[in-house]
């Protein structure tokens, strides 16, 4: 069985990219959706800007992950009120809704708006539910209440939250899109290209691995985190027609245009050997998903593909921007939220580079992760 992501398994058309000679004004270090997202960024203010991919576009998280498009962070918003405080929290709920609508923009069809539910797995989730619920509607944010779940969720679930602008995407169609935009703005793009940070011919470096930041820059207190997912056959019946979450995000599905369901998770079953950077599955975790598969169809369909990814998490959860030594910055850290984040912190960490101090700047700031540390 394939343990190439779905996603990543389609033919794709040759990137055509803007090759130039000599020095870069700024290296980009990772081609996922930040890397992208920034090379895109500096490429429009005509900064020359060369991106380094050891791999192909999106071959890492960005091309591993369940394809969710969701507005905020990892810590629901009603915690992150408490965690952050009321502005911050709100500063980056409106980040994360313009990113969502520039993503839109970008993307073309290979993202759906269609919403996304957050379920609630017993009663206990079923009142954060309504926590989260009560917080972003006296915030003035868009949410709708769902107390009748179709079958089977109303024997799974006792209730869900509806984020109505949340979305789904092909992750990795989507990274690619996001690629070309960048190239043909200026970018020189270059896969399979391993970067050794002191060794590129830069005057910048931005790292923006997330997963492979603890890799790349040891002293940031980032964690690698290992996400499994698996995808069915197309399915007869389409039953969910937008991105599903609950358990606190340790299950999580969408079932694609073609019926076919991707679902992920159940990383609580073995968190000690889920924190890693090897990207492979394991026979106790997959065995769960194929369980949660049951349960959400009636029946176990074949399975077509299984694959892992890994991302960055923080110990707040929260993304770590900015500078971290002479000339080297850093975007990553998105704790398991990073396809919204992530074009979100790609364009704010170039402007920073450009010297331009957007105030989700100050919440993001490295400098309070290491003196967390």
């Amino acid at each position: 069985m394939p343990s190439t992501p779905f996603w990543l398994e389609e033919p794709r058309d040759d990137l055509r990219t803007a090759r130039f000679d000599g020095r870069a004004e700024v290296a980009v270090v990772g081609g996922g959706v930040t890397g992208c997202s920034a090379a895109l960024t500096l490429a429009e203010r005509g900064v020359r800007v060369r991106l380094h991919e050891a791999r192909e576009i999106a071959g890492g998280a960005s091309g591993r992950n369940g394809g969710f498009a969701l507005r905020g962070a990892t810590l629901p918003y009603d915690e992150a009120r408490v965690a952050l405080g009321p502005e911050q929290a709100r500063l980056v709920m409106e980040l994360t809704e313009r990113s969502l609508d520039r993503l839109e923009s970008l993307a073309g069809d290979v993202f759906r708006r269609v919403g996304s539910f957050r379920l609630a797995y017993d009663e206990a989730e079923l009142a954060a539910l309504r926590g989260e619920h009560d917080a972003l509607r006296d915030d003035g944010f868009a949410v709708e209440w769902v107390d009748e779940l179709v079958p089977p969720l109303d024997t799974l679930y006792l209730g869900a939250i509806l984020h109505p602008d949340d979305g789904a995407l092909h992750p990795a169609r989507w990274v690619r899109r996001l690629a070309a935009h960048a190239a043909v703005a200026g970018a020189d793009i270059r896969e399979h290209d391993t970067a050794v940070l002191d060794e590129l011919d830069a005057d910048v470096v931005i790292v923006a691995g997330d997963g492979f930041i603890p890799q790349l820059l040891p002293d940031l207190p980032v964690r690698a985190t290992r996400g499994q997912v698996l995808a069915t056959a197309p399915l007869a019946e389409r039953r969910y027609e937008r991105p599903h979450y609950a358990r606190g995000g340790y299950d999580y599905w969408q079932q694609l245009p073609d019926g076919r369901l991707v679902i992920g998770g159940n990383r609580d079953v073995s968190f000690e050997t889920e924190d890693t950077h090897v990207e492979e599955t394991t026979d106790a975790i997959q065995a769960r998903l194929e369980a949660l598969v049951e349960q959400l169809v009636g029946h176990r369909p074949q399975v077509t593909h299984r694959w892992a990814g890994i991302w960055g998490t923080t110990p707040d959860l929260m993304p770590l921007v900015g500078e971290v030594g002479d000339g080297v910055w850093v975007a990553g850290g998105y704790s398991g939220h990073g396809n919204v984040l992530g074009l979100a912190c790609g364009e704010l960490v170039a402007r920073a580079v450009l010297g331009e101090r957007a105030p989700e700047l100050e919440l993001f700031d490295p400098a309070r992760a290491t003196v967390a540390a």
